[in-house]
């Protein structure tokens, strides 16, 4: 059943302006005429729902469609989502350094920054320093503030999706179970001057790489991961277009599966795989051996100059990440398996492919493609940006913001 039978099939005849709104911008229905086909609602209840939507400036008319009829007659007038009432900020951020940008509903990014944030400063300092760098890109892209309809947050850590709360996370000391989205919100509106409550989506980094990478690259791809190797490991797994986060947002979190090795991990235990192969690991294997490296950023930059020792570890971790994915390839099935990260460059990528078609099943792999980041580190901004638009222009948010606009 296609999405506009689902709605056709439990909104005949009630379909709301959310309904209206979602069939306008997934292109299933542009004009007047196709909305009632799809609904089934009369002409003069599409006309009150949009003129609805028209008020509140999400829809705009576009120039007219081809003439179905026979015999003639005007072009019917298409309908298009106004992507440009609104904006989005969004931030990504990685153990030691971070990046924001203010972007488009249509996640096109209009300013961006990137610089030295810590998370272990704590949450308090980092979001608070984040709030100083929304008023900067509005003020870069000549935006008012009152222009955003929400913020996205990338961490590297599990989040529970329903409270936005990170939870045990391995390398985010004093981060687990504090109100993030309050205070991003509150740091919003002290450096902005903006309004009081924007709405602030959290989600785990590797989720939302994967969400935006999928999005853009890979739409048509029921089935996608995508595994970031920077200062710890993680995957995100997008299945028929939506985030796979498992029961409280623990999904994918394979940097803690235990490999038998004796390495002690950052999270306190012996044998993660993150122990063994991450950036972090390979960082400390390196300064071990006399070679100054103290994060996956490190390591990349050496991957870059080609260092030997480098270029050997990273290999080496590629083949003990291959292993493991052999497992999430044969229980996934995926049509895309996307490396990402600071590690994410060809020795790593060596590493997976002969491990991963070593052992996983020859049926599990004949139609996979095993690819690189096509967004690089902007990845996690677009997925934040695409997740704060899903979030506000979903039918039944739709309902509730009209509402509360009063129209």
């Amino acid at each position: 059943m296609t999405a506009r039978d689902q709605i056709r099939g439990q909104h005949r005849g009630q379909a709301r302006a959310g309904d209206l709104l979602e069939l306008v911008r997934s292109g299933r229905a542009t004009t007047r005429g196709a909305l009632q086909q799809a609904t089934g609602l009369s002409r003069a209840t599409v006309g009150q729902r949009l003129d609805r939507l028209f008020r509140a400036g999400w829809l705009r008319e576009g120039a007219g469609g081809p003439v179905d009829s026979p015999l003639g007659g005007r072009p019917s007038i298409t309908l298009e989502f106004d992507d440009e009432h609104a904006v989005v900020l969004a931030a990504d951020l990685d153990t030691r350094h971070a990046r924001a940008a203010l972007l488009t509903l249509t996640g096109e990014i209009l300013a961006e920054r990137a610089g030295v944030l810590v998370v272990e400063d704590g949450p308090d300092v980092v979001l608070g320093a984040l709030g100083g760098w929304f008023a900067e890109l509005l003020d870069k892209a000549d935006r008012p503030a009152r222009s955003v309809c929400g913020i996205g947050l990338a961490v590297p850590g599990p989040v529970d999706s329903e409270t936005g709360l990170v939870v045990q996370p391995p390398i985010m000391p004093g981060w687990d179970g504090y109100d993030i989205r309050g205070r991003l919100s509150r740091a919003f509106a002290e450096h902005t001057g903006g309004p009081a409550g924007v709405p602030v989506l959290v989600d785990n980094d590797a989720n939302l790489m994967a969400y935006g990478e999928q999005r853009t690259g890979y739409p048509d791809c029921s089935a996608f991961v995508l595994v970031k190797v920077s200062t710890g490991i993680g995957a995100g797994v997008v299945v028929d277009g939506s985030v796979f986060r498992g029961i409280d947002g623990g999904a994918g979190d394979i940097g803690h599966i235990r490999v038998g090795a004796e390495a002690l991990c950052r999270c306190g235990s012996y044998g993660c795989l993150a122990a063994v192969a991450s950036g972090w690991a390979v960082a400390r294997r390196l300064t071990e051996s006399g070679v100054e490296a103290a994060s996956g950023s490190d390591v990349r930059e050496l991957l870059a100059a080609g260092h030997p020792e480098a270029v050997g570890l990273a290999r080496e971790a590629g083949r003990q990440v291959g292993d493991v994915l052999a497992t999430v390839v044969t229980l996934l099935n995926p049509g895309v398996l996307m490396i990402a990260g600071d590690l994410a460059g060809t020795p790593f990528l060596t590493g997976v492919r002969e491990l991963l078609y070593q052992r996983a099943l020859s049926r599990s792999t004949a139609r996979l493609e095993i690819v690189t980041s096509r967004l690089g580190e902007r990845a996690g901004l677009v997925g934040a940006g695409a997740l704060v638009v899903e979030h506000l222009y979903a039918p039944e948010r739709v309902e509730e913001r009209l509402r509360a606009l009063g129209v």
